[in-house]
This record gives structure tokens, C-alpha cells and sequence, in this order.
């Protein structure tokens, strides 16, 4: 159903510059079959004593100091892995000694850990095969998740032939090793109200079996919002299909008995007097320390909105309270059918969606809640002369996190419903980084991915989420392009299939 329808450390000596050509050669020189230099390597351009190094710092050639050549292995590894990338790649190419201690697998496991989230290295590690795990290099797996370039597809089969009714604008959730959907609009415009179950699992062999869990609550919605807090499925908001829009809040829990034997209960949550206004088609998701946010949506009369509002939870997840954002100096424009995604911290990226004068649009904004007054901010960069290097505008796409905290964005429509298939990464971290230390060469943030396998059909409106690894997404759902039947718009169908996406690394 459419619903617009209705601080890191850094080496003293060293002055840095984010160079992907650096990077490449780096992982090159220091790959299984490439042969190690027989003498010191000399500096990079950026490390020339004239411009990068005080006189009185300035030592030998290969800048080897000793300070810290006497240090021990262990203290060089537990000071490299607490830098920048850059900082260890330009460490690497100092002299021969250096690069071997910059590629040792313990910094680069400490590298992944740091970057990524000890969870979800650990995740991802048990979901490769025994082979994978016997053979993995730490440093080629942080290069292979870096310069990630294609993504494999399959759809999955319901083992018992049981599947969701086809449906679009739904919600749909990875927790506790599970699958859960819930709601969404279908044929007719009318809305759903059942909940899902499929028990997936972190192992390297999928096994699919949906059932549908017992539930007559929360009330049957489309274009809702669920994110997840410690565990917990929190749902916000929506529309029925009489046009009624919602802003009531609802926990939901899973008791997991057996891979087959799952239950959840839904309740609503108490947040008080304060709420935000009824809506559906708007944006959510969680900080990672029990908030949600949200922006904007479709409000009463169609009405496309503007306002951020942060729901702020107790740890037990009892009560809650709502308190909108309005400080801030800059905020994105009115719009509905686009994605906010968290990439750590307190930040949070916004992209696309339907504006006021029914444009898409393919705008970034960058949100920071971590400020004693949290700031928007407009993520500008010119791909004008490149088109091809940047997706086309687009409303009903998804947006998830990946591993390397990247963005994953796939399918979505334009402003004649044209609907898409593709899949682009949007690393907002490259893009931040640019701007805040004033490089005058903008880095690519924009990367289409090839896809293998299976190619799903056009869709719009789909759910999408990822498992605890970062690196296995699933898509159920949307609207898909149709065969014209008559008295049929022309089309529009509604899919009712699930697919795995994999990242695709070469371990």
C-alpha cells in the first residue's frame, strides 16, 4: 500500500589526508602473494619534512624514532589500533619494519572490533562456514567489508509452502534470530493487521518457516514505523484504510520457546501527556541507547511533515516520553515515503522521500543528537558532472545498516512511479570526514553495487532489515511491477516474496 497516497587519537608526527589510492596500495603490497620490500620505504608526499614534519622531529629518512622502535610489539599494536585508517596506513609505509607490524592480524582484528562493534564481528565471524573461519585474514575482511563492490541474491523458499500475504508499506524487524512483520496495506487498499514469525538463525545453513503468531492488537496499520530497543519491537504510528492516522506507541516481545514454538505479546506503552502529531509514511529509527526518532510523514489532509520528535525510554521499557527537536537552525524540508538510518553514535542519516510539491528527492541530511542542542545538517555533494556515480531521486526505497557502517540503499520509485531494483552504499562517514577537516577533493560517498544471483523484481514500499552480523539482509514485500489485467492499474501488484541478500566477501 503507497502511503503517500494517503573522537579518534591521532600520531603526533604525522599530518593526514584520506587518500583511497593509499589505501589500495597498502593492501596490495602487504597481500599473501606479493613480495616485501627489501629496504625502507619512501615517505608519501604528505610525510615530506618541509611540509609535514617539524625540523626538530625530523630524524632519519625513514623516520624510524627511537622511541619507538625500542617500544615492545604488544605496546605499538594497543597505541596503532586506537588511529585513524589513514594514520596506520601511513605508519605502514615508513620502512619494512613498520609495515609488518601495521599488518599484523591482531591489530587488524583490534582495527575490526573497534570499528565495527564486537558484537557484530562476532556475529559475522560465526556466520562464516568452518573453511571461512580457518582461512579469514583480519585485514583482508576489513578490506574486502571497505571496498565492498557487489551483493548476491536469493529468494527464499517457506519449507511448508507458508508465506505472509502479499503486501507493501509493512513493517518487518531482525531480533532474537528472528524474522518478525507486521502489518502493511494489500489489495483494495485495505490494511493488515497480523504479525509474522520466521526463526532465521546467525548459522551458515537457512532454514525458513514462517507462522503467523495470535495477536489482535496492535490495530491493523500501514506506513508505520518499528525500530528495535533492547530486544523490543516499538511501533509507532501509521494509517488504517479509512485514513485514520495513528501516534500511539506499542512494545512488542518475543518468547522464543524453540525454533517453532514463538509467541510475542504486544502492549501499549505509556508516554504521557506529549505526543507527536497522528501520522504515517514517516521515518524512524533507533540511537542505540532506547530513543527513537522520528521525522516527518503524512499528517491530517495529507499533510506532509517537518518536525523531529525523540521518544525517550526507560531501561525497563515501561514508560516513555516524547520531546520534539525544535532548536534546530537548519532541519530537512516536509516530506513522506524516505529513510532515517543510525550509523553509531548519536547520528542518524535521513535520505529522500516525497517533499510537499509531490518532488522525490534524493537529498542527505546528517542528524547529530548528542549536542546539548542536537543539529541537522545538509550533507552537500556535487555529482552534477557524474550522474552516474550517484542514485537517481527516489521515495519507498530502504535504508539499512551495514557492516562498516555503511548504508545500504535498495529500490524505491521516482516521481512518474517508476519503480527500481538497484543497490548503492552511502558511506556518510567519508563524507563527514571531508567536510570537517576542510579537504579541498570530496571522496566518493556514492557506490552502485553489482548484484549476482537472483535479481528480484522492481519494488517500492518493501521491508527490509539485517541480521545481527551486518552483513545478511532480508526484503519481503512491496509493490512490484505487474501484468496489465483489465480494470487493473497498470503495474501494480503487490509481492508477497522474501529474499537474502549477502554481502559479497572474498575471505
Amino acid at each position: 500500500m503507497n502511503p503517500d497516497a494517503a573522537e579518534h587519537h591521532h600520531l603526533p608526527l604525522l599530518r593526514l589526508a584520506s587518500s583511497k589510492t593509499k589505501k589500495q596500495a597498502f593492501f596490495m603490497a602487504s597481500a599473501p602473494n606479493s613480495n616485501p620490500d627489501t629496504t625502507p620505504s619512501p615517505p608519501p608526499p604528505s610525510l615530506s619534512p618541509s611540509s609535514s614534519l617539524p625540523s626538530s622531529s625530523v630524524t632519519t629518512a625513514s623516520y624510524c624514532t627511537p622511541s619507538i622502535t625500542a617500544m615492545d610489539y604488544d605496546h605499538i599494536v594497543s597505541i596503532l589500533h586506537l588511529l585513524p585508517l589513514d594514520s596506520i596506513l601511513c605508519f605502514s609505509m615508513t620502512c619494512r619494519k613498520f609495515r609488518s607490524l601495521a599488518s599484523s592480524e591482531s591489530l587488524w582484528e583490534l582495527v575490526c572490533r573497534r570499528d565495527w562493534g564486537s558484537s557484530s564481528v562476532d556475529a559475522l565471524v560465526s556466520s562464516f562456514s568452518s573453511v571461512e573461519r580457518r582461512e579469514m585474514s583480519w585485514k583482508r575482511l576489513y578490506q574486502q567489508v571497505s571496498q565492498l563492490s557487489s551483493v548476491s541474491c536469493r529468494r527464499l523458499v517457506s519449507k511448508d509452502g507458508i508465506f505472509p500475504r502479499p503486501r507493501a508499506s509493512h513493517s518487518l524487524n531482525y531480533v532474537s534470530d528472528c524474522l518478525v512483520l507486521f502489518g502493511g496495506g494489500c489489495e483494495g487498499g485495505r490494511h493488515l493487521d497480523d504479525t509474522w514469525v520466521a526463526y532465521i538463525g546467525n548459522g551458515f545453513n537457512r532454514v525458513l518457516s514462517w507462522q503467523q503468531v495470535d495477536s489482535s492488537i496492535p490495530n491493523g496499520r500501514f506506513g508505520h514505523s518499528c525500530i528495535i530497543i533492547a530486544d523490543s519491537l516499538v511501533l509507532f504510528g501509521g494509517i488504517n484504510d479509512s485514513g485514520v492516522r495513528h501516534n500511539d506507541t506499542w512494545i512488542g516481545r518475543l518468547i522464543r520457546e524453540g525454533p517453532l514454538d514463538i509467541k510475542i505479546s504486544w502492549r501499549p506503552l505509556d508516554v504521557g501527556p506529549v505526543a507527536p502529531a497522528p501520522r504515517g509514511a514517516h521515518a524512524a529509527c533507533c540511537t542505540g541507547e532506547h530513543k527513537m526518532v522520528i521525522h516527518g510523514g503524512i499528517g491530517f489532509n495529507g499533510l506532509r511533515l517537518d518536525d523531529t520528535w525523540v521518544l525517550d525510554l526507560t531501561d525497563d521499557l515501561i514508560s516513555a516520553r516524547w520531546y520534539p527537536i525544535t532548536n534546530a537552525r537548519l532541519s530537512p524540508p516536509a516530506r513522506s515515503g524516505h529513510s532515517l538510518t543510525w550509523i553509531g553514535g548519536c547520528h542518524m542519516v535521513l535520505y529522500g522521500g516525497r517533499g510537499s510539491g509531490y518532488d522525490v528527492l534524493n537529498d542527505v541530511w546528517l542528524l547529530d543528537i548528542g549536542r546539548e542542542l542536537p543539529e541537522w545538517m545538509e550533507l552537500k555533494y556535487d555529482n552534477s558532472n557524474i550522474p552516474s556515480e550517484m542514485p537517481l531521486p527516489r521515495v519507498g526505497h530502504s535504508a539499512t545498516l551495514i557492516i562498516g557502517g555503511q548504508v545500504l540503499i535498495y529500490g524505491g520509485e521516482d516521481s512518474q512511479r517508476h519503480r527500481k531494483n538497484d543497490f548503492w552504499i552511502l558511506d556518510v562517514g567519508a563524507l563527514s570526514r571531508f567536510q570537517a577537516m576542510g579537504l579541498k577533493r570530496p571522496p566518493k560517498i556514492w557506490k552502485k553495487l553489482r548484484l549476482e544471483g537472483h535479481c528480484p523484481s522492481y519494488r517500492s514500499f518493501h521491508g527490509a532489515c539485517t541480521d545481527r552480523s551486518g552483513r545478511n539482509v532480508f526484503i519481503f514485500g512491496g509493490m512490484v511491477d505487474g501484468v496489465v489485467h483489465p480494470a487493473e492499474a497498470y503495474g501494480l501488484r503487490f509481492d508477497g516474496e522474501l529474499y537474502h541478500v549477502k554481502l559479497v566477501l572474498q575471505l
